[in-house]
């Protein structure tokens, strides 16, 4: 999966080792110099602060001492428990930060190979789309000896250092990561999917049905790689990093280290007891400052857990700032849950996979409305539609998409501070079956996402068979931006981009004609169809013909009155051939024909509503067949007019 591994900066990792034990010297950095600059946006905030390698902080340093946990960070005097807390999740996933530390058995300090030192390291993190290889020697800040930033427990171990020098490095320096959203930070760990909950919303504390299915959505999210953090949110500055009563910190992110099903009780009589408690733990990225209340490290309820189910789950009384908790608990007092899924889009997999599209856009101003993609949210109606449009299909009965939109990071820059993140969301239309150019009026709306400045915007919807437009877009009109749009689906969706506004012309329009009118029918419905065999209903489907050119519905089960909701577009040479649009049932042998209508639309007729009756195929006055079927449509000579 690193074939398209990019290096930032052009620096090559194992190059610049070659190079650096040629000349027998150690590495530095000339794109992240070891001085202020790198480490505050403005002005110094640290006083002697000095530069050391680990060789000179420690006699024995190593990237890993005794393996790799959650127990290795400790935040520093940076305001970035987001970060700490994202790498905790790491920590106990060994397959998912071999590749944000890749090959680190060959980076480690080894006694035996003591020429391979030089002084440089790199780590890969998901950016935009691709992963980027970052290049850091190990001069780390330090006051009086000790590291000031993330640091181990170990006083030799090195990489929650490094990997967080590496991070403020592509952030542009260290300050940059003084506030930030560990969804953010889960992500480019894994370039996996990122979900916010919200607790107080969902009301989550006190519905039973609800608390139990969010719990086997995150056992299942967890057992599956993803990496989850949680937080107690506040209502003003003073709030944050607040520590309450009961030992938790508001305005605090936590890593979510673990989750299970507890048999209460001991020895046999707990494996043959249905009674089972769920629980889940969580670390502090501080190192200290536990839960104290139920099933808190020393609290009296662990009595009613066997010693080797106590063993199994890494029960511990020491204030190191992990700790357990039961669910309910956990439901009454956080508030806010980031959920970072990795899609499997693996063939070989027993779990479900994804199918995942994905395209890199871009916000631009333009003078000409059809050429302008800064259009803005859906408050700017006359500008809304400018924006970038993207298509795809559902082709299950009904799926599961999820949507995700991130805006490309903004780097620190010195002289104009740390960028800032633009407000962004997007809205998801139902379109007509065949559409192939941009949508010019606004149709069904059926999904819309929150508007807010975040790097990452995140929907799941449950979505009907058909086509849909998803249009990305900053708030306000005029942003420019660059984007990155991710749509994952049971089935292959056919995503694209649409970027022609009307059939274009070619070669062959002036021998065969080019079209003059453009067409939208919507069939919204039928009601009084004929009772198939024998039955109280029938299985009807719709289809719309207009040339050599059709539209087909899905096939609506048991029902005599069904709602079609389906839509065709069409761009006709000849305006005067009138469209067809037949109704069928759908049977095993051969469907049955249950009756047609046809229309003119013509551009003239200002009513766009029409209740039909079905007729047979000579469409005689005096051959109605039993059911009408309402029909929505509107023409227009403009072929970018609908």
């Amino acid at each position: 999966m690193f074939d398209s591994v990019k290096p930032f900066g052009n620096q090559d990792f194992n190059a610049l080792k070659r190079e650096c034990q040629k000349r027998n010297q150690l590495f530095e950095d000339p794109l992240f110099i070891a001085d202020d600059e790198s480490l505050f946006c403005t002005t110094a905030l640290l006083s002697n602060v000095r530069w050391k390698r680990p060789t000179e902080i420690c006699n024995s340093p190593h990237l890993f001492v005794d393996g790799m946990s959650a127990h290795d960070l400790n935040q520093g005097q940076l305001g970035n428990c987001w970060f700490v807390a994202a790498c905790s999740c790491l920590a106990s996933r060994y397959t998912l930060w071999q590749k944000v530390i890749p090959n680190w058995k060959e980076q480690e300090w080894a006694v035996d190979r003591p020429n391979n030192y030089a002084g440089i390291f790199h780590f890969r993190f998901w950016r935009f789309g691709e992963w980027i290889d970052v290049v850091v020697d190990d001069r780390l800040p330090t006051v009086n000896g000790q590291l000031i930033y993330c640091h181990s427990n170990s006083k030799n171990e090195f990489w929650s250092a490094l990997v967080e020098k590496a991070y403020a490095k592509l952030a542009g320096c260290y300050e940059s990561l003084d506030g930030g959203n560990t969804a953010d930070a889960l992500v480019d760990f894994t370039g996996g999917v990122s979900e916010p909950v919200d607790l107080v919303q969902g009301n989550l504390a006190t519905l039973e049905n609800e608390k139990l299915q969010l719990f086997e959505k995150l056992l299942k999210v967890y057992s599956r790689e993803g990496l989850i953090s949680c937080s107690i949110r506040v209502t003003s500055a003073a709030e944050i990093e607040t520590r309450l009563t009961t030992g938790l910190v508001k305005g605090h992110a936590y890593a979510v280290t673990d989750i299970r099903k507890v048999r209460l009780g001991h020895g046999l009589f707990a494996f043959f007891k249905a009674e089972k408690l769920f629980m889940i733990r969580m670390r502090n990225p501080w190192g200290q400052k536990e839960w104290n209340g139920p099933w808190s490290d020393s609290s009296q309820e662990w009595q009613k857990v066997g010693k080797g189910e106590r063993e199994a789950m890494g029960v511990t009384v020491r204030d190191d700032g992990e700790f357990w908790m039961s669910f309910d608990d956990f439901c009454t007092n956080f508030t806010d849950l980031v959920v970072c899924r990795i899609m499997n889009t693996s063939f070989f997999s027993f779990y479900k996979t994804w199918e995942e599209a994905m395209t890199r856009g871009a916000w631009t101003r333009h003078e000409d409305p059809l050429q302008n993609r800064a259009g803005g949210c859906i408050n700017n109606r006359d500008t809304f539609l400018q924006n970038p449009q993207y298509i795809f299909d559902v082709k299950k009965e009904v799926d599961e998409v999820l949507i995700c939109l991130q805006q490309k990071d903004v780097r620190y820059n010195r002289k104009q501070g740390k960028g800032e993140k633009l407000s962004m969301g997007f809205e998801v239309y139902r379109v007509e079956l065949n559409r192939n150019y941009r949508m010019h009026t606004i149709q069904q709306k059926v999904a819309s996402s929150v508007y807010i400045n975040s790097k990452t915007i995140f929907l799941r919807e449950q979505l009907p068979q058909g086509r849909y437009i998803v249009i990305p877009t900053t708030f306000e009109p005029g942003i420019q931006g660059e984007f990155l749009l991710r749509i994952f689906t049971d089935v292959p969706s056919n995503f694209r981009e649409l970027t022609l506004n009307e059939p274009p012309r070619t070669c062959w329009s002036g021998m065969c004609g080019h079209p003059s009118l453009v067409t939208q029918v919507h069939v919204v419905s039928a009601s009084g169809l004929a009772q198939q065999d024998g039955t109280t209903g029938a299985d009807p489907y719709v289809i719309i013909r207009c040339g050599r050119e059709k539209v087909r519905s899905p096939i609506h089960k048991d029902t005599v009155n069904p709602e079609f909701n389906v839509k065709g577009i069409f761009y006709r040479k000849d305006p005067k051939k009138p469209i067809r649009i037949e109704v069928w049932n759908n049977n095993v042998m051969s469907d049955q024909f249950l009756g047609q209508v046809t229309v003119i639309a013509d551009p003239s007729d200002l009513q766009p509503h029409h209740t039909l009756h079905l007729r047979d195929k000579g469409n005689r006055q005096d051959n109605d067949l039993p059911g009408t079927i309402s029909l929505q449509i509107s023409s227009s000579h403009e072929l970018a007019g609908i």
